[in-house]
């Protein structure tokens, strides 16, 4: 299969490669694209040297399959382009999320959607993605009413730039002496902050959390409350997570959903300091959870606790699943 990597040199785009490795898809050609200052670059993927292109080179070539991870201006202008040669291209960026022509998918929720005719498929949000993963089988059982979640997003959701910021800090860089992505320092400190503000109050990246939600789960009913934070973590988000149902239930119940949701393993022994931390979810593809008990507060509430690695499941592997989602259905060559 031919498959072309738009942002092939980014941290997403660089996990991307990993994972198709790892999962051993069946790539026969690659065609890394990248920005103009990385091409001509040399790339190394199943033991070969692959050179980064430009993306009109790659276009060219009708690749198969487009991984795309380059931001929401280069999806909105090139996905299409790809799309229109036969290329299926699966996106990372936030461009074509809340299009009602194109899927927004996380594979184990709803991959049975896809259709022949999608050629352009989103790729969710890394918090929405692992916050709708531990929820869908409670969501199907209970019926959630309202979800309150506060985020605590490491520093790789933003970039290479972001790492260098905290570590140029941890050095003792002096605020104003190397090139910052965040407006204040984010070693030793919290950012309340992720994506712009809009009129609302409320950032672009806690509304991507709202619409996601709705539209993954084709749910307009269900009230999403979130705040989306910055902490000085080098790997993984986590999320404090709290749940009203509709309906009834026993934790037991509870506990036995979570666990039945593929990609989900529940950490969850208080009395021995057990419960998911970025500390060792960084590196691995599933969601992990934990601090599960019911909210004392409301009729049928619970709270829970969840981590995952946003480069990978938040990100690469949710992509390269919807991939082979689509191989599995025949919509891509074997």
């Amino acid at each position: 299969m031919k498959v072309a990597l738009v942002g092939a040199t980014g941290l997403v785009g660089t996990r991307m490669l990993e994972v198709l490795a790892e999962r051993n898809f069946p790539v026969t050609e690659l065609f890394p694209v990248a920005s103009s200052r990385s091409i001509g670059r040399k790339i190394n993927f199943q033991g070969k040297e692959w050179t980064v292109m430009c993306a009109e080179d790659a276009i060219a070539a009708r690749p198969d399959l487009a991984l795309f991870s380059a931001g929401g201006e280069t999806s909105r202008e090139l996905a299409p382009e790809f799309a229109a040669v036969g290329t299926r291209v699966v996106d990372n960026s936030s461009y074509w999320r809340m299009d009602p022509t194109k899927k927004l998918v996380i594979p184990e929720i709803n991959g049975d959607l896809l259709e022949k005719e999608d050629m352009i498929i989103a790729n969710p949000n890394c918090s929405t993605i692992q916050m709708l993963l531990p929820l869908f089988l409670l969501h199907r059982e209970f019926k959630i009413k309202r979800i309150v979640v506060s985020t605590y997003q490491s520093v790789t959701g933003t970039g290479y730039k972001a790492i260098k910021q905290m570590n140029e800090e941890r050095a003792g860089a002096e605020w104003g002496e190397y090139d910052a992505v965040y407006p204040y320092p984010i070693d030793q400190n919290i950012l309340p902050h992720i994506d712009s503000f809009l009129e609302t109050g409320y950032t672009k990246e806690e509304m991507k959390m709202v619409n996601e939600t709705r539209k993954i789960f084709n749910d307009d009913s269900i009230a999403v409350s979130p705040t989306t934070v910055r902490v000085p973590v080098q790997g993984g988000h986590s999320e404090s997570v709290n749940l009203e149902f509709e309906k009834d239930f026993t934790m037991e119940q509870v506990r036995e959903l979570i666990a039945a949701m593929p990609g989900v393993i529940i950490q969850d022994d208080p009395a021995n300091n057990i419960y998911p931390m970025p500390l060792f979810a960084w590196g691995k593809d599933e969601v992990f959870v934990g601090r599960i008990r019911r909210d004392p507060s409301v009729k049928y509430g619970i709270n829970l606790w969840c981590v995952a690695d946003n480069l990978r499941k938040g990100a690469a592997t949710n992509a390269i699943q919807i991939a082979e989602k689509l191989l599995e259905k025949g919509f891509l060559p074997r």
